[in-house]
């Protein structure tokens, strides 16, 4: 039986990129949907649901995407109510591939690094930042800070992990170079998660730094996000730090992505989001 993948992208014009990274990983079909929305997203569930049962089921599967993240999530949400018990196929999101990028960082990072007691600063509070956030305290860093221009806006973002999370992440703002150079003190890794084609994290910041080990950044647009880091660099030293370019993670969450895909067909009850995906991260080869 084939292998059918439902896209539904809130986004009116569904995703290439994403179609094209569903046909390599062994997809056969896709029925593809643009303009979904929590409203919307019901009948098309139940044609994936209905027209195949029992074990036959997991040979469908769902593909959450747009760019609007807080939208896509809402789908997420209706999708599952859309499903009557048992009868239920598996579901991936990843809007903006916010999850899949997001868990390239903290592998890519985590190459034959540890960690365990360290301070993470993230430069960026966008759901990619947010999201690393996740796993790196996860994988038991001590101190995770997110930053925003706006420390209030910073605030309500930690605020919010907190309550979805239960996680404790300290805000920062970094409306100025020297604000961040002064987050960086005492930081060990730091990760640049900003918009691309802005330099977020200076030479000013980062050059001569005493406690960092590791930085970086999934900006692929120049100026890259991070001064003095190139897009290539994967785990290069430079004055005495190791560099992970976006070139670097973009490879990697690849991978990630692919991976995601082909584990959907395994059964019909996985729903896999920011705190799953993760997971088959780690079993990937970084």
């Amino acid at each position: 039986m084939k292998k059918l993948l439902l896209h539904l992208d809130t986004d009116p014009v569904p995703s290439a990129f994403d179609q094209a990274v569903a046909y390599d990983s062994g997809v056969d079909n896709i029925v593809t949907y643009g303009g979904v929305t929590r409203d919307n997203v019901t009948p098309h569930v139940h044609g994936m649901i209905f027209t195949r049962g029992g074990k036959n089921l997991k040979n469908s599967a769902i593909f959450i995407g747009g760019s609007n993240v807080p939208a896509s999530e809402l789908v997420g949400k209706a999708v599952k109510k859309a499903f009557f018990g048992p009868v239920s196929v598996s579901v991936m999101l990843d809007p903006n591939g916010s999850n899949t990028t997001a868990a390239a960082i903290a592998r890519k990072v985590m190459t034959d690094y540890d960690i365990k007691g360290k301070k993470v600063v993230i430069v960026g509070a966008g759901p990619v930042g947010q999201r690393s956030a996740l796993y790196f305290l996860k994988e038991g860093a001590a101190e995770v800070v997110i930053t925003s221009r706006s420390l209030s806006r910073a605030k309500i973002i930690t605020d919010q992990m907190k309550a979805a999370y239960g996680v404790d992440v300290i805000p920062g703002e970094s409306r100025t170079d020297e604000a961040v150079a002064e987050l960086l003190v005492g930081a060990h890794v730091a990760i640049a998660t900003g918009p691309a084609g802005v330099c977020i994290l200076p030479k000013l910041a980062w050059s001569g730094n005493e406690t960092l080990e590791v930085i970086a950044d999934v900006n692929a647009v120049p100026p890259m996000g991070v001064e003095g880091l190139e897009v290539m660099d994967n785990g290069t030293e430079k004055e005495g730090i190791r560099f992970y370019g976006a070139i670097a993670i973009g490879n990697f969450k690849m991978k990630v992505h692919r991976a995601a895909i082909a584990a959907l067909y395994e059964s019909n009850n996985q729903f896999l989001d920011e705190t799953t995906i993760y997971d088959i991260a780690c079993k990937i080869e970084s």
